[in-house]
């Protein structure tokens, strides 16, 4: 059956911009605990419900005072004054402070009434039942006030923050034991192929392993997303077809990869008939992963990619996580790219857009060991980003100036 595709071989911007516009963000909302909370997206303002500190409290070891006390008080006119209590963090004083009276206080101790400064233990001289103080103090010195990191009724966080470490321990410090927050995308992978066999078993003649599975699987649990993977079904179109049908209720998006090239089992065309998908473009004008389709099915996402492991990860980087980005209302996930400069010489003509892995560091980037085909990985494994190559381009020279994609 021949196939017209309106978009065909397109430019990458405008794949993404297809890509984007064909999609909304996740909007459901989970309720979740705070020590499940690290790298989620936050779904509603937070406005801090107490102050805190939620009192008036010492900040460090020594003696609640009244400072009006200690006004005449010097090294040659030591004041005395008699401790009538003593106060642990948590344990606050039910005295208050009369003159020349004073209370013992532990750092985080609440401030008792009638005090209205604390003096270092170390600056002071503990006799018997009193204290000697040498020094004027003056008031509120030594002294943390109630609210005086939050104040009750601020806005804390936005909605949209992806909550981080000290996100959460502020959300901890105002008593927030659970969170909203939006649900994160579920993401299918299927690997075609009848040569794929999973990497647990003993290899046989003619097959090869599934890189690409627990690749793409682990970089998506990298950027902090679920991964459902969808057990292979080799080249059959039909089988193929009915496990996209079976799952896809349960994904957001789904990503495959092989069968989307010219050969013939490139299955990939046949199954987006058999489950009636709509196609948005087929073949992107970049090297590696030209032949990336994208369709539409039950209004999700299915982005195809090639089989080969490097050309499926640079197109991952490039077409998928602006995608995730959106469905994840997650801004920290998009690419990032900057201007650096080349170490070394690649002396490969591009006819067409080309992006090739490297290493980047401090405005820098050097190409790794090892070849650049689609299909090898492990030249990868030191690299963080890709250069970005223009289309007729005739080599790049050592301090030639590139664009940087940050992976």
């Amino acid at each position: 059956m021949e196939r017209v595709y309106k978009l065909y071989n397109i430019e990458l911007e405008e794949a993404i911009g297809l890509i984007l516009n064909s999609i909304e963000a996740i909007e459901d909302v989970e309720v979740i605990d705070l020590q499940d909370a690290l790298g989620r997206i936050l779904a509603e303002d937070f406005y801090a419900p107490v102050d805190n500190p939620p009192f008036d409290r010492s900040p460090l070891d020594g003696f609640a005072l009244r400072s009006v006390d200690t006004a005449n008080a010097s090294e040659d006119k030591p004041v005395k004054f008699k401790v009538i209590d003593r106060v642990y963090a948590g344990s606050p004083s039910s005295k208050s402070l009369g003159s020349f009276e004073a209370i013992r206080i532990m750092t985080g101790g609440k401030i008792p009434a009638g005090a209205d400064c604390v003096i270092r233990l170390e600056d002071c001289e503990v006799v018997g039942d009193g204290v000697i103080i040498k020094n004027k103090l003056e008031a509120f010195q030594n002294y943390c006030f109630q609210g005086e990191d939050i104040k009750r009724g601020n806005l804390l966080l936005e909605k949209g923050t992806k909550l981080n470490a000290i996100h959460l321990g502020v959300l901890g410090s105002m008593g927030q034991a659970r969170v909203k927050a939006f649900r994160k995308p579920r993401v299918g992978i299927l690997v075609t192929g009848d040569e794929i066999i999973d990497y647990t078993e003993p290899l046989l003649d003619g097959k090869i392993y599934d890189t690409n599975g627990i690749l793409l699987a682990s970089r998506l649990r990298e950027l902090g997303f679920e991964v459902i993977k969808i057990d292979g079904q080799g080249d059959c179109p039909k089988a193929v077809a009915q496990a996209i049908k079976e799952n896809m209720d349960a994904l957001d998006l789904l990503i495959t990869t092989g069968g989307v090239s010219v050969g013939d089992k490139d299955i990939l065309h046949e199954v987006i008939d058999l489950i009636g998908g709509k196609r948005l473009f087929w073949r992107v004008r970049l090297k590696p992963g030209t032949p990336a389709m994208y369709t539409i099915f039950k209004d999700k996402p299915i982005l195809s990619l090639s089989g080969n492991p490097f050309a499926a990860l640079a197109t991952f980087e490039l077409l998928c996580r602006p995608l995730l980005a959106k469905l994840s209302k997650d801004t920290t996930i998009k690419t990032k790219r900057v201007k650096a400069i080349m170490l070394d010489d690649f002396n490969k003509k591009s006819k067409n857009r080309r992006f090739i892995r490297c290493i980047y560091k401090d405005g820098r980037v050097g190409l790794p060991k090892g070849g650049h085909s689609s299909g090898m990985l492990l030249s990868m494994k030191d690299c963080n980003a890709l250069i970005d190559i223009e289309a007729g381009n005739m080599g790049l020279k050592k301090n030639d100036i590139v664009d940087v994609v940050i992976l």
